[in-house]
């Protein structure tokens, strides 16, 4: 069953921007995200993104990931970030995040 979203990406560049933006984003790292839009959103990486193929409204197929951040000190707040909507990552910790 496909996935319909907003945006899909389908230009091999775009595609090979959100292949780097997932292995940047490793679970646990605490990082600042500048959105296309100019917007800000700081958290956690609760999960390392996972590239998938979805549909646009249109039907063509491509590739997004997204994001999902959360605080630890603010249990009811998270956010959900598409991946090809983020101009800029900005790793907050004094080491990258872990897996673990």
């Amino acid at each position: 069953m496909a996935q319909y979203v907003e945006r899909v990406c389908v230009d091999p560049a775009d595609i090979r921007r959100i292949e780097s933006l997932v292995a940047d984003l490793q679970g646990n790292g605490h990082v600042s995200i500048v959105q296309k839009d100019g917007s800000v959103c700081e958290g956690v990486v609760s999960v390392r993104p996972t590239m998938q193929v979805m549909r646009d409204q249109s039907g063509r197929e491509g590739i997004n990931a997204e994001l999902r951040l959360e605080r630890p000190r603010e249990p009811a707040w998270s956010r959900r970030i598409w991946l090809d909507q983020i101009e800029r990552v900005e790793h907050l910790d004094s080491i990258l995040g872990s897996e673990s």
